[in-house]
Order: structure tokens, then C-alpha cells, then sequence
């Protein structure tokens, strides 16, 4: 009898209802081979599923859940605010703090729209930027993701710079061909372009630290380069911290990096595991939104009371103590990393971890961490089945892509990083 009973018949029921059985492809095991675990529960750093089996979690909701899961503080709010009830369609004070506590942190922004997802925080900046500045072209790089909005959906063309092809069926190229996608950590093909069409450019875009294609850490130079050329030719940056925000520290990688964006998007933390997202930037810019200006935007379910206290609930933990749990995920996140390498290095592995704050990254591939997606080789996503399948055995719950990234949360302690470190060893061994 499977492990995965349960799992298995609900996900051929799923497959009937839904297409491939899931309602995100990044939900689908494809890539590292067998089939969805479908989880019934979550509390602290661990998960179970519809089988009973518990696995140590590092999947996080991808990224939200940097307090683990069911916090006793964020799930007495939610339950208090749905108690009153949860939807209006009208303003309501938890939207009021919520922003308070956003802004306040982050010191480039006056002003803060909610949305609904990452996604919409994009496409709504994008739009944003495009109504500001008069100009239609935007930026973007290869292997940064912005969510599944059209214009954004691209991939490069057959030059080092050129106008993006769209990379899903659905998206008219006349969409796509507004967007201009150059190759991460180049900074003679971007300089080259604003050379060119700097005149033209609404908006570059990137991520905070691109974390869905790989953990592409960019350099600081590159990244001021972005900010100083933007200035120089009035295009507006927009830094993507949907995955960043609130995870790295207060400022997200803004921080980080020393940088100051033209407008940012969030979600993920700010939501406390519920769906949220939001855009914001200065005072003149937001302003240009309706019904204030001429950009439209709108969300019937934006603001949602319960979404909003379970981000402030998670915002207040975070912001205690002058951000301290950002000190002690920095810790852990570098327990985890060394127990790893430390397990690639016995095994004599041509492996390596990436790590930024609670963030990491297996670079299942010989020679230094690639910062393009480009350099990431396609034999590491067979490895990465493997030992993925050789972790899951072991209790340890990875998200099943190469591509991906591992989320430690609050939940996970010194115990658990050494059982997590254990089961790599046991794994690394079993498939090396």
C-alpha cells in the first residue's frame, strides 16, 4: 500500500475537475516525477498531508509564511476579524493599519495601494509608470518572473536586446512586443539600449533578487546602474519585492542593495499567508491613480479585512524589537546553508548553496553561483528530481522545481536544521 493513498485518489478525482489536477503549475510534480502531495494541515515549521504523513516544510506557501504556519497571534486575528465578517467592499480600519505599518518601515514609499496578488501589484505599477511617464515601452530581464500578466509573460528574442516574444499560447504578440527583455547582470547591453530608446522606456523592471528562476543574486553596481540610468533618461524603476519584501528585512533588497526605487510591489509576507499585494512609491506618483488622476485600478475584494490583519498581525512580529526576527532568520537561513555545503563537501559534490537572509538556493551544477538564468545548466534539473524524491522520503518538503528556491521561517529551529541537514546527507549519499 502507497504512502500517498489519499493523495493519489484525490488527485485523480483533481484531474477530472481541474487541468493537470492543480490551480498553479508550479503545484505539479512534473519536473522532479511522481505525483502532488495534497496537505491538510500546517503548524510551525511542519506540514501533513491527506495521508497523515509530516514533513519538515520549506516550501513556506512559497514565502509568505516567514512566521510558519498557524502563528497563534496572526490565526487570532483572523479568526476575531472574520467573526465580524469578511468581506465589505468598503473602506475598514485594518486596511488604514496595515498601511501604516508598511510605510512606515519602507522608506520610499508615501503612499501604498492594496491589491489582491503579486501579480496585480505588477501589472497595476506597470500601467502606473506607463500613465506617469507618457511612454509605452517597459524592461524587463531574462529570468526574472512578474507574475502571469500579458506584457510581462515574455521571453527573450534571438538578439542580446530586443523586443519580447510572448512565452505563453493566450498573449498577442502586439502585447508582448512593448516589453524589451535584456539578459540579467549585462551592464553594456542595458547601456546600450537607454543609449538607443531611453526616450522610449516607461519603466525598467526587475526583481528584488530574481528567486523563481534560481536565487540570482545581483550585483550592487548593476543594480545602481539601473537606478542612475533610469534618472538620466526619466524612466521610472519599479523593484519587484513580491518575493523580497518584508523577507530580507524592512526595505527588502532596496535595503540591500542601497537603492531607491520609483515604485515597488509586495506581497507574500505582507499577506501573513492570505492573498495580498500592493504597489507604492511617492505621494506624486500614487496620486495619479483614480479617482485622485487618470490611471485606473480598481479591486472588488482589495483591502479585504481578514487579508489585511493577518499581514498586519505578521508585520508587527516582524517589526518588534527594531526588526530583531530579521537577526534570527539570518541565522538559521546560514545554519542551513553550512549544514548543506557542509554535505556537498563530504560527498565530494560539485555543488553549492546560495543564500541571501532566510532565502537559499541548491546550484546543483559545478563553478561559481550563476547570476543569469542563462547559466543555469539543464542537467541539474535531473538531479534535483532525485534528491528531491530522496528528501520527501526523509520527511523534508522542497518545492518540486530546480528552479526554486527554500524558505526558512521563524518555525524552524536548531533542531530541525540538524534533522534537515541529517536527511541531506542521507539523500546526497543515496543518489551520488
Amino acid at each position: 500500500m502507497s504512502r500517498y493513498e489519499r493523495s493519489q485518489e484525490l488527485y485523480r478525482r483533481a484531474c477530472e475537475l481541474m487541468p493537470a489536477g492543480v490551480n498553479s503549475p508550479v503545484r505539479a510534480f512534473r519536473s522532479v516525477g511522481g505525483e502532488p502531495i495534497f496537505i491538510e494541515r500546517g503548524l510551525g515549521c511542519e506540514i501533513t498531508d491527506a495521508d497523515g504523513n509530516r514533513f519538515v516544510d520549506y516550501v513556506g506557501s512559497w514565502g509568505p509564511l516567514i512566521l510558519g504556519h498557524a502563528r497563534i497571534e496572526v490565526v487570532e486575528e483572523v479568526a476575531w476579524t472574520a467573526a465580524a465578517g469578511l468581506s465589505f467592499g468598503a473602506p475598514c480600519s485594518q486596511e488604514v493599519e496595515l498601511a501604516e505599518l508598511v510605510t512606515g518601515a519602507v522608506p520610499h514609499l508615501e503612499m501604498v495601494r492594496f491589491v489582491s496578488s503579486g501579480t496585480e501589484a505588477v501589472m497595476s505599477a506597470v500601467r502606473l509608470a506607463r500613465g506617469a511617464t507618457g511612454r509605452d515601452a517597459v524592461i524587463k530581464f531574462s529570468g526574472c518572473y512578474h507574475g502571469h500578466a500579458d506584457h510581462l509573460l515574455v521571453s527573450a528574442g534571438s538578439g542580446l536586446a530586443t523586443f519580447g516574444t510572448p512565452s505563453s499560447a493566450g498573449v498577442p504578440s502586439s502585447f508582448a512586443g512593448h516589453t524589451i527583455v535584456l539578459p540579467l547582470d549585462d551592464e553594456e547591453a542595458f547601456l546600450g539600449l537607454m543609449e538607443d530608446r531611453g526616450q522610449e522606456i516607461a519603466a525598467v523592471i526587475i526583481e528584488g533578487v530574481p528567486a523563481n528562476s534560481g536565487l540570482l543574486v545581483q550585483r550592487p553596481d548593476f543594480m545602481r546602474l539601473l537606478r542612475s540610468e533610469c534618472t538620466r533618461y526619466g524612466a521610472l524603476l519599479i523593484l519587484d519585492e513580491v518575493i523580497t519584501g518584508f523577507r530580507l528585512g524592512t526595505n527588502g533588497a532596496a535595503g540591500y542593495y542601497g537603492i531607491e526605487p520609483d515604485l515597488a510591489t509586495y506581497g507574500k509576507v505582507i499577506g501573513g499567508g492570505m492573498p495580498v499585494g500592493a504597489y507604492g512609491g511617492s505621494r506624486e506618483l500614487m496620486e495619479q491613480l483614480a479617482p485622485l488622476g487618470p490611471v485606473y485600478q480598481a479591486g472588488t475584494l482589495s483591502g479585504n479585512p481578514v487579508a489585511m490583519a493577518a499581514g498586519a498581525a505578521t508585520l508587527r512580529i516582524l517589526l518588534a524589537d527594531g526588526g530583531a526576527a530579521y537577526s534570527e532568520l539570518d541565522r538559521l537561513g546560514a545554519t542551513l546553508e553550512k549544514g548543506i555545503a557542509g554535505v556537498f563537501a563530504k560527498h565530494d559534490v560539485p555543488w553549492s548553496v546560495v543564500r541571501i537572509g532566510s532565502i537559499l538556493w541548491l546550484a546543483l551544477q559545478e563553478g561559481e553561483a550563476p547570476r543569469r538564468f542563462e547559466s543555469i545548466r539543464p542537467e541539474a534539473a535531473e538531479v534535483y528530481a532525485g534528491l528531491h524524491r530522496a528528501l520527501l522520503e526523509r520527511g523534508i518538503y522542497l518545492a518540486p522545481s530546480v528552479y526554486e528556491v527554500i524558505f526558512v521561517s521563524l518555525a524552524h529551529d536548531a533542531e530541525t536544521i540538524e534533522e534537515t541537514v541529517k536527511a541531506f546527507d542521507e539523500a546526497v549519499e543515496e543518489i551520488a
